[in-house]
């Protein structure tokens, strides 16, 4: 067993990992560590062309986890997609860059949270990122603009005379909903063209390895260790206080060496600062479960002690549930059908073209328009009052599992409902077909996904062990069990059946309708709904997971369930924090890629402050 010491161990190289060893290495009196399960893709072809980060699923850059059955849909076992690489789900995600709802960010201080408001966060969201100059829109309206200097770098992706653009937003302007040139300005409420994580200049995939590790990765004082599993945090007691002092790991090398014998060494190593747990929603409680924290139940079923109770780690998990419908366009709309199909002429061509001028169909990932409704401002008085109605008939009770923050997520929604400004619904296109075999023709998809879902998961170790079979590939180590509950809230099928009813009504509304063959010719027939119910079974059959998990290590105090406080740090536990996306309390609108960024620039500095340097 080997032993070594640095002032910070970072458990986890990605997304909001990098971000933080980053900047505690600005200092270089900070010895900072970082171990990784992955390895650095920086060259794949996956990661680094916007159009192929699909490739990547399924691969040994993705964790790959399943979540158990959902009863809700249909009995079904949903992908859950999470990075296992130098750089986490940054290496492997849509490449999507979009805003949060600012009265969703401020919902986290009104939970508990000093300071964790839109106003306190949003310089970090511009420190994060670069957008390379003013833009103009297609329609030549008021240009794009950020003040932001931040590392990764972000821009419109694809073609932005692509006609989609325009029939987009002019069909949601036509309905009485703002379109806004950036949403990042105010908000985010109506139709826009959205950012991606891409390079301006070199179209390919900006990310938390390229951005913020690799241009310091040759600082004396940083140092990644990649390919181990964590299995444990190590803690010392003196009475009731508890302190974190280190991580025991492990390696996870295939190769049996000259010896034939496994490289499968133990080591331990010592954190003289802080340990900074960074494993994600997925993960990170189920280290601290490991390692003696969490609810005593399930602890001592999987033969754990107890180090510290703390019944909310693994409970409140959140994310986004997503449904796509797909409908015929016209001939002449460039989409990535033919990639789909794997026409090999195709392939060829759009490969070319991007090689030799960057531009074309593998510059974007295909998502290109979002927009942020408040869908009960389209229905009828009486449906939106029913939807008031069952919100209060399942108001949560004291004592439920998910503790006081189920309480304050009815609290939130029941303001927005009661708002009809703010949005309820989230809608994107995609440039091609979304079905699992592909089709001839050319195809738009059309998705919708809930922002604020009512349903509240859980993720729990299966056993005290970090792996089945110590020393082999970590695609094999002992999963969690994620249990999303999807849709398990009854407020949450009807919000999502109102919003597939609403993508029906604007794919056949001028003038996106005119990108579409008449009559409208729908990838699953199924999708044409007649009414609300033929819309739930449709949903319960198709809808799949955003891969956007929260709130697993909730921020909030520990006597509403909360994992962290608002400096981040465990509660009841000295030199132990948690930066990414696991301490988010309530989900934020938009995908989670900017949100994560932020947190992580703001707990650096928490953490710099900490020590004298803020």
């Amino acid at each position: 067993m080997s032993s070594t010491s640095f002032d910070f161990v970072i458990v986890g190289g990605g997304t909001a990992g990098l971000v933080v060893a980053s900047r505690l290495s600005e200092n270089p009196a900070h010895r900072v560590l970082v171990l990784e399960a992955g390895i650095e893709h920086i060259d794949d072809s996956n990661v680094k062309t916007p159009a192929f980060y699909a490739g990547s699923f399924h691969s040994d850059s993705d964790w790959d986890f399943k979540s158990e059955p959902q009863p809700q849909l249909n009995g079904r076992t949903i992908n859950l997609h999470q990075g296992r690489a130098l750089g986490g789900s940054s290496t492997i995600n849509a490449q999507v860059f979009v805003p949060p709802g600012k009265h969703a960010v401020d919902a986290w201080e009104e939970s508990g949270n000093p300071g964790w408001n839109w106003q306190g966060l949003e310089a970090y969201y511009a420190k994060s990122h670069t957008f390379p100059g003013a833009t103009k829109t297609t329609d030549g309206q008021s240009p794009l603009e950020q003040t932001s200097r931040g590392p990764i770098q972000v821009s419109l992706p694809g073609d932005p005379l692509h006609p989609i653009h325009e029939a987009w937003k002019g069909t949601f302007e036509a309905q009485g909903h703002y379109v806004s040139p950036d949403p990042w300005l105010r908000e985010p409420t109506g139709a826009f063209s959205c950012l991606a994580t891409v390079d301006g200049s070199t179209k390919e995939r900006s990310y938390a390895t390229n951005a913020y590790y690799r241009p310091v990765a040759h600082r004396n004082n940083l140092k990644v260790i990649e390919y181990v599993v964590v299995e444990r945090i190590i803690f010392e007691t003196d009475g009731p206080a508890i302190k974190a002092t280190g991580v025991q790991y492990r390696d996870n090398d295939l190769s049996y060496g000259a010896t034939g014998v496994k490289n499968d060494e133990i080591h331990t190593v010592t954190a003289v600062k802080e340990v900074i747990l960074a494993a994600g929603a997925l993960q990170s409680p189920k280290l601290l479960e490991l390692s003696g924290v969490g609810n005593p139940r399930v602890l001592s079923s999987n033969g754990i002690q107890v180090v510290k109770e703390l019944p909310g780690v693994g409970e409140n998990l959140q994310d986004h549930i997503v449904c796509p419908i797909g409908v015929r366009a016209i001939d002449g709309i460039d989409t990535m059908d033919p990639l789909a199909r794997e026409e090999v002429d195709a392939f060829l061509s759009a490969t070319e073209e991007y090689k030799t001028h960057k531009t074309g169909i593998l510059a974007s990932s295909g998502m290109t328009t979002y927009a942020y409704i408040p869908i009960t401002a389209e229905l009828p008085r009486d449906a939106s009052e029913d939807l008031e109605k069952l919100l209060h008939e399942n108001k949560p009770g004291a004592g439920n599992v998910h503790g006081s923050l189920a309480e304050d997520l009815h609290g939130f929604f029941a303001k927005l409902l009661a708002d009809r400004t703010k949005p309820t619904g989230v809608f994107l296109s995609v440039l091609g077909q979304a079905g699992p075999t592909p089709v001839p023709g050319t195809w738009l998809t059309l998705v919708a996904y809930l922002p604020h879902p009512l349903s509240l998961g859980s993720v729990h170790i299966r056993s005290k062990q970090a792996s089945e079979n110590p020393g082999i590939n970590p695609k094999h180590l002992s999963h969690p069990v994620i249990d999303p509950k999807y849709l398990s809230h009854p407020v949450d099928i009807e919000i999502l059946a109102h919003q597939m009813r609403f993508l029906g009504n604007f794919a056949a509304s001028s003038p996106f309708s005119k990108l579409l063959e008449q009559p409208l010719q729908y990838l699953d027939p199924a999708s044409n709904f007649t009414d609300l119910d033929k819309a739930k079974e449709y949903i319960q059959a198709n809808a799949i997971s955003m891969w956007h998990y929260a709130g697993t290590c909730a921020m909030l105090p520990e006597g509403k369930g909360g994992v962290v406080d608002a400096q981040l740090k465990v509660h009841g536990i000295n030199n132990l924090r948690i930066v990414d996306s696991s301490v988010i309390p309530i989900i934020t609108t938009g995908n989670l890629q900017s949100t994560v960024y932020a947190i992580a620039e703001k707990a650096a500095d928490l953490i710099k402050a900490d020590y004298g340097e803020v």
